[in-house]
């Protein structure tokens, strides 16, 4: 293998390990903060419609009772968070140690595959110890966001060329598509 070829690997390896870290931490913090935020947002909206007729409607109803739904979703992750929080450090400190070997072997002349393959295995080997394959609905968006906007991850970056399309989750993407066109419907439909 060529020193080409694993720096390519290794920053593959670190996309992986990164948002990795940044989903468990985006699990983390929908569970500490989504379900606060909801009631109060819920409260808030149902304070207004005692004196905004609109806010009375029974789409607003309709709507509230499915964030209580979403908050009692939420709050099934509780008893959990902590390990997400755990899970987030572990991966972030292993993010950190491929950089390293990816700037190790980047720099170096007399490039070894046998040592740099040994150190990538050891870090791959604790990261797939600490992942956590439950993750609460919502990470997945939320994650692009921690690893592209939050994080120092312009090595993984660089090396994947990574493009704006790769940032942006297709399954967002497709949720504006679908919308959009719902928006347009009622749009028609209201008027």
């Amino acid at each position: 293998m060529t020193k080409t070829e694993m720096l390519k690997i290794i920053a593959r390896h670190g996309y992986n390990v990164g948002f990795g870290a940044k989903k468990n931490y985006a699990t983390y913090d929908l569970i500490s903060k989504g379900a606060g935020w909801i009631s109060f947002i819920s409260f808030a909206i149902g304070v207004f419609a005692l004196f905004i007729p609109e806010l009375a409607s029974n789409i607003i109803s309709a709507t509230l009772i499915i964030f209580s739904v979403v908050t009692m979703y939420i709050q099934g992750y509780d008893s959990e968070k902590n390990t997400y929080s755990e899970a987030g450090k572990i991966q972030t400190e292993l993010f950190n140690e491929l950089e390293v070997v990816y700037r190790d072997t980047r720099s170096t002349a007399s490039f070894d595959y046998i040592a740099t393959q040994d150190r990538v295995n050891d870090i791959m080997g604790r990261f797939y110890k600490s992942t956590i394959s439950k993750q609460i609905f919502g990470s997945n968006w939320y994650a692009h966001y921690k690893f592209f906007n939050e994080f120092e991850q312009g090595w993984v970056e660089e090396e994947l060329s990574l493009t704006i399309k790769d940032k942006i989750p297709l399954s967002f993407r497709l949720f504006l598509v679908i919308l959009a066109i719902l928006a347009t419907h009622f749009n028609w439909i209201f008027h």
